[in-house]
């Protein structure tokens, strides 16, 4: 199942210095704001733009920067006209996707400058003009991981957030949906519409997005103070509202209750074509157009779970996606669990679990926290999903659910609009819990594999007593476990659960019980991620 911006679908140490993704960062260029002025037609599908990037300059003597954007080839590509600074022409160099710009004057710390791009092209990726499944012409952006330097100038990559503005200029007979609030519509010559969204919050450049088509626009009202808006095909019109409008609601309330408040002007679900599964653009999430059919109301809530976690708080380095992927995974079963209850959820980490265990067949040697990515096509996996989701429920039941709620809404308002790493997420939950987390976090995120558990149990009626034998039955290293074991008893009201550490190859337990039980059960509460090969009463 896949619930972000694709089809269904750091080892680090715990300084996240240490290891990083390639992407080569410029320590000395802060991106402040970008103004995008973009002309679609509908004879062509090349694009003109005009792009206004204004940074803020770290360090004395930066000399020049470079912009991440798609160099022409094979007729596709941009092509850029003219580069100037402050009205004046500046000499550039755009090859090998990097737009070098040159500073007019070595820099003084704190000083803001800004790029003005003249340019044209036929995006290659990124940027897709393309007809829906009703034949209607559309434009539909997906940007996810680092696809914007297709059609946009920018600095690429999570760890530079900034705010931005879109003017569209497109046939007046489309509508516009892009990120941020809507400034004005203005209807110009030749039967063209101008359209201007503004994002006011800093956002990284994976969330930037733009939908042109004919939509029917169903503004729902405000929740929590968020205008909520669902912007679908005229055909879909009620499947696509019926799909949209209660979850988002729902989660919504949900979120910005447990977690904290909502950072942008609105949210739209927007239903799009070229995508499949959902893409969680800050304010604008785009949804494929056949999930309308689908009709997956945990699709919605995992992509409006983005909107606080991999959007709110971003990753700082594509090493940590599981940031925002296992929060929205995990979020989303939280979501299940407060709507539709503990039963309800539990089902469904069930059947995580069995995914992350066929995954890890599948993937061996792959931790959660990717080592030093360099090939941004494996950036998603299944672990970073369902594993990570897996550990942050098994984090929960570790430190209690009350620090784990405490935990949650002090990173989010620590992180609120800016970056965070694995590290600085656990430096948070440790404070809130008052537990050193170093080694869990090791060995669930930095680690692969799970641990394979078989064991006997059996009741000693002279002695009046439950002996447990247990054994990890992985090939590598033993885990560092805490785990229940159920004691089910006649009468059901004596019944209880027993917490044991189990951190060796081999371990035995024994527990008074005054009658046998009827069964022995590890982990009856579903919260460790493992496998149980076997697990009977050897009497």
């Amino acid at each position: 199942m896949k619930i972000s911006h694709v089809a269904i679908w750091a080892a680090l140490s715990m300084t996240s210095s240490v290891h990083a993704d390639t992407y080569p960062r410029q320590a000395g260029v802060d991106a402040v704001h970008y103004v995008f002025r973009l002309t679609f037609r509908d004879a062509t599908n090349e694009i003109t733009g005009q792009a206004t990037v204004r940074v803020r300059l770290l360090a004395d003597d930066v000399k020049d920067l470079f912009l991440d954007l798609a160099s022409a080839s094979g007729g596709k590509g941009m092509t850029v006209s003219a580069v100037s600074s402050n009205g004046r022409p500046l000499t550039f160099t755009h090859r090998d996707d990097r737009l070098h710009l040159p500073l007019m004057s070595p820099s003084r710390a704190g000083q803001e400058v800004s790029f003005t791009i003249e340019y044209h092209g036929v995006p290659a990726d990124g940027l897709r003009l393309i007809p829906n499944m009703f034949g209607e012409r559309t434009i539909f952006s997906e940007n996810w991981p680092n696809r914007a330097r297709q059609w946009l100038p920018m600095i690429d990559h999570p760890y530079d957030k900034a705010t931005g503005e879109f003017f569209i200029t497109a046939p007046a007979h489309y509508q516009v949906v892009a990120n941020g609030a809507l400034v004005e519509e203005l209807d110009i010559a030749n039967g063209q519409r101008r359209t201007h969204w503004k994002q006011s919050v800093p956002i990284a450049s994976w969330l930037y997005a733009v939908g042109v088509a004919r939509f029917a626009v169903h503004h729902v009202g405000s929740v929590k103070g968020v205008p909520l808006q669902s912007w679908v095909f005229p055909q879909d019109r009620e499947k696509g509202y019926r799909l949209f409008e209660e979850p988002a609601r729902r989660a919504i309330e949900l979120f910005s209750e447990r977690v904290g408040p909502y950072s942008y002007e609105k949210l739209a679900n927007v239903q799009a074509a070229g995508i499949v599964g959902g893409a969680e653009h800050a304010t604008a999430i785009f949804y494929g157009e056949k999930d309308i059919d689908v009709g997956r109301s945990a699709l919605v809530v995992h992509e409006v779970a983005h909107q606080w976690f991999g959007n709110g708080v971003t990753e700082r380095d594509w090493d940590d996606v599981w940031l925002s992927e296992g929060f929205a995974t995990y979020f989303a079963l939280l979501y299940v669990e407060h709507f539709d209850g503990r039963d309800a959820f539990v089902q469904s980490l069930k059947a995580s679990r069995d995914m992350v265990l066929q995954l890890e067949q599948n993937m061996p040697d792959t931790p959660v926290v990717h080592r030093n990515l360099s090939d941004m096509s494996r950036v998603l996996n299944g672990l970073v999903y369902e594993k990570a989701g897996w550990t942050l429920h098994m984090l929960r039941r570790l430190i209690g659910t009350d620090n784990f709620w405490r935990g949650i809404r002090e990173y989010y308002s620590r992180y609120q609009n800016d970056n965070a790493s694995t590290d600085e997420f656990r430096q948070v939950m440790e404070a809130a819990s008052g537990i050193n987390l170093t080694w869990f976090f090791r060995q669930w995120l930095n680690r692969s594999g799970v641990p394979s558990l078989e064991g006997t149990w059996r009741y000693d009626s002279e002695r009046k007593r439950v002996e447990v034998a247990l054994t990890q039955e992985q090939t590598s290293d033993p885990f560092r476990l805490t785990i229940d074991i159920g004691l089910v008893l006649s009468p059901p009201a004596q019944s209880r659960i027993e917490h044991v550490e189990f951190g060796n190859r081999r371990a035995a337990f024994s527990f008074p019980a005054d009658t046998e039980p009827v069964s022995v059960v590890l982990d009856p509460e579903t919260w460790l991620l493992m496998q149980v090969a076997s697990f009977t009463n050897g009497r």
